[in-house]
């Protein structure tokens, strides 16, 4: 059995060396990566990988010519990270002596990420690096409105969503046709998800024409952010219920007089609750526009309040080039010590961030099970989410031909 006694809290090249040696998922990574069972597949070998080793080193087009030798330099390097980039015209290893031109990216999976840095302008829980289990929340509504739209809109099926290990979320889209679209689908795809517009100091970020409000994608997505707004953002944010909040909220209204009759009568009343300012609110917008009519966009302001607080913000960049790496799944979090596991579709509401192991604790649970055959990870906490990505891994394999129905009668 594995024993590590000496800076079990650190992650140092000894820890993260046992991890990689006993707990890292190599044969179903493997499975994933190549597409096309056991014999290797330039679906892997002319894949790159960046590794972050001591001292910060970075190590890209990193290339490998099988699971074992992968394995092999997995535990030698012990990176601190490991980034996977795209699927290259030759093993990226060799990169440097190729002739310019002849190197190039042809495929990846379609990528997204999600990061909590992007709702700093809205959350009032924590910022910068900092979550908690109220903004998290924020996660769980991207992670429902994007998976719903890449699956009903697009068609995609081979789908993995991934913990960061920190602040965010990873989307893996891994459908053959989304791995063969070159930069310009992405930025389609990407566009298409996007939806706030503008930088801190616009007002009003979120603008659909009549047309746009009425698209499948646009009425779904303002069903799940309706479930989940008062709670998220009125009750759990209060984004109403101090002044320097609620003027944020009151200068995406396209009213100047009713902005300051808001703002002088919530002055007044300061310490009434999110949820009851939100009710005033409202009302005061509807008879307003009853008044003026709906040119002013006084009728829209309730529906376009809460996708701007709520929606989705993608890193478009993640998601538009082929080449752009982004952090795999199963390695450790340098600042959390938290392993990047998957997060499966019928999880989104009940993930918990803090539940994720650590290596220092995978390293003790490790030292105290006695000893048994088999898969190590799977007696320690790893295992409910190795499940997760066992789970993922069969739909994206070829499925078998003796497998297929039979047709004898």
């Amino acid at each position: 059995m594995m024993q590590v006694d000496d800076g079990i809290d650190e992650i140092s090249p000894m820890t993260l060396g046992h991890y990689y040696q006993n707990l890292f998922p190599h044969a179903l990574y493997y499975k994933w990566l190549n597409y096309n069972g056991k014999l290797a597949t330039t679906e892997f070998t002319h894949r790159e990988f960046s590794f972050t080793i001591k001292d910060g080193i970075y190590l890209r087009y990193q290339s490998f010519k099988d699971s074992e030798e992968f394995q092999r330099e997995l535990s030698r390097l012990s990176p601190s990270k490991i980034d996977i980039g795209a699927i290259f015209t030759a093993p990226p290893k060799h990169a440097k002596s190729l002739q310019p031109g002849v190197f190039k990216p042809v495929s990846k999976e379609l990528v997204f990420d999600i990061d909590m840095t992007d709702y700093d302008e809205i959350r009032t829980c924590c910022q910068g690096g900092d979550i908690c289990a109220k903004c998290w929340r924020f996660m769980t509504v991207a992670m429902h409105v994007v998976d719903r739209a890449l699956r009903e809109d697009f068609g995609f099926t081979k789908i993995m969503w991934a913990y960061s290990g920190r602040r965010g979320v990873h989307c893996w889209v891994c459908d053959e046709r989304a791995r063969k679209l070159d930069d310009a689908g992405r930025k389609a795809v990407a566009g298409y998800l996007s939806l706030i517009r503008g930088g801190a100091e616009q007002g009003k970020k979120v603008n659909l024409t009549q047309r746009s409000a009425q698209h499948p994608h646009i009425v779904r997505s303002l069903e799940i952010v309706e479930e989940y707004f008062e709670d998220v953002l009125l009750v759990d944010q209060e984004i109403l219920l101090t002044r320097d909040r609620w003027t944020k909220v009151l200068n995406a209204l396209p009213d100047e007089e009713l902005r300051k009759t808001m703002d002088a009568q919530w002055s007044k009343r300061p310490d009434r609750s999110s949820v009851d300012k939100w009710s005033e609110l409202i009302d005061a917008v509807d008879k307003r526009a009853a008044k003026k009519g709906s040119k002013f966009g006084l009728n829209t302001f309730e529906r376009d309040i809460m996708l701007q607080m709520t929606y989705p913000r993608l890193d478009e960049n993640v998601t538009t080039h082929v080449n752009h790496l982004l952090k795999s799944p199963f390695c450790i979090h340098p600042k959390t010590g938290r392993v990047c596991t998957p997060i499966a579709a019928d999880q989104f509401d009940s993930f918990d961030p803090f539940a994720v192991p650590t290596l220092a604790q995978l390293l003790r649970e490790v030292n105290e099970a006695p000893s048994q055959s088999g898969s190590i990870a799977k007696s320690t906490s790893m295992a409910p989410y190795i499940g997760v990505f066992e789970d993922f891994v069969s739909t994206v394999l070829p499925t078998p031909v003796n497998s297929q129905p039979s047709l004898d009668f």
